[in-house]
């Protein structure tokens, strides 16, 4: 199958909008000497909490480290649960598990795609055993109901994990995604709002003491080189990452403008077509990670798409119970997860990314409402 003329996301671009930039980071961390848990990782620690509106960043590997460590950090252990979606990466859930904890699932709503608080409340009310903690997770650059889910958790005095590896710099209320929990966790992957030439991830919080457990846990427990206080890992920002990520994140405000802009222009092309549009929380904003429609005939429409030159994705095609790894050994809502499967079924992701120029965005447009209209 030959490659789409639009494809559905380019982290390409992103590298060559900002190239000379890039370049001179990347060789300041090369002639400098020292690549591991440096000057580069130090500033920009400092640079992205400050951005999210936290105290502390801990850089560490990637995402999926960034809630596995969260976790361990909590103190999770082999009889807790820890509540979090199946219409997600399943990343989410292996973390959980990585972590030692048991993954219990519940459903999503079905307009924001992300925690039903309805769901949530009711597994709080009747829980199979200790729950130690709840990860809503932010998808697909939107924002999860944090306004219901923060209040069911402080009542019972369970800790608020966000993750939020695909909505960096979107904001509920006045705040940013990431500083409403008591800890964030953010992945660098290249395709994200703000992506790495890599892998990376990113812990913040407010929490002195949990600071200073995530850094010794990043590094095989070590609060003194050489000495583990601690059991722990080896889950480190480079130096690399770090430089480049410094200089993308000056621009991660006016990309994700553009991503908005884009997706305004998709709301306005597929005026009256048979397919569900992104929905907006109210009093929180939207960075458009994804662009996800809804459609009954995905799959044909997702081949018209492609006939069509217009490159697409699903994220994501099977709910993490469903999966043949979690089939039926892990717990989920006993009234089920009828919305994460219907959306399964149903989500498609558009072409969306900063460096898309309108002439593909109209070419995107015209391609659906060919699309739409012969399947």
């Amino acid at each position: 199958m030959t490659s789409p003329a639009v494809p559905q996301s380019d982290p390409g671009a992103a590298y060559r909008a900002q190239r000379q930039e890039i370049d001179a980071a990347i060789a300041r961390v090369l002639s400098g000497g020292w690549y591991i848990l440096g000057k580069e990782v130090a500033a920009f620690e400092s640079e992205f909490a400050g951005y999210i509106g936290s105290k502390h960043g801990i850089g560490v590997g990637n995402g999926t480290d960034a809630l596995v460590l969260a976790l361990k950090a909590l103190g999770v252990g082999s009889e807790d649960y820890v509540v979090t979606v199946a219409h997600t990466a399943v990343a989410t859930v292996a973390a959980i598990e990585l972590a030692g904890g048991r993954p219990l699932l519940v459903d999503i709503d079905p307009a924001s795609f992300t925690m039903d608080a309805a769901a949530l409340a009711r597994v709080l009310a009747a829980p199979p055993g200790r729950i130690a903690a709840v990860i809503p997770v932010h998808l697909y650059g939107q924002p999860a109901d944090l306004g219901a889910i923060l209040p069911l958790a402080r009542e019972r005095g369970i800790p608020v994990i966000e993750d939020c590896a695909q909505c960096h710099g979107a904001l509920f209320g006045e705040r940013r995604a990431g500083n409403l929990g008591h800890i964030g966790c953010f992945s660098f992957y290249p395709t994200k709002n703000l992506g790495a030439l890599g892998d990376g991830g990113m812990v913040v919080t407010a929490d002195d003491a949990l600071a200073e457990r995530l850094r010794a846990l990043r590094e095989y427990g070590w609060r003194a080189r050489y000495v583990s206080d601690i059991p722990g890992v080896n889950s480190r920002l480079d130096e690399v990452q770090a430089a480049a990520l410094r200089v993308k994140l000056r621009a991660l405000d006016h990309d994700n403008a553009r991503r908005a802009a884009i997706a305004a222009a998709y709301d306005a092309g597929f005026a009256g077509l048979t397919i569900g549009r992104p929905w907006r929380r109210p009093g929180a904003s939207h960075v458009f990670h994804q662009y996800v429609v809804r459609a009954s005939q995905r799959d044909r429409l997702r081949d018209a798409l492609h006939a069509r030159g217009v490159g697409s994705n699903i994220h994501y095609p099977v709910p993490v119970h469903l999966q043949p790894a979690y089939l039926g050994r892990i717990a989920i809502d006993p009234a089920g997860l009828p919305e994460s499967e219907a959306a399964a079924r149903a989500v498609l992701s558009l072409p969306i990314y900063p460096q898309l120029t309108d002439d593909a965005v109209a070419r995107v447009i015209a391609a659906v409402r060919e699309a739409v209209g012969v399947v």
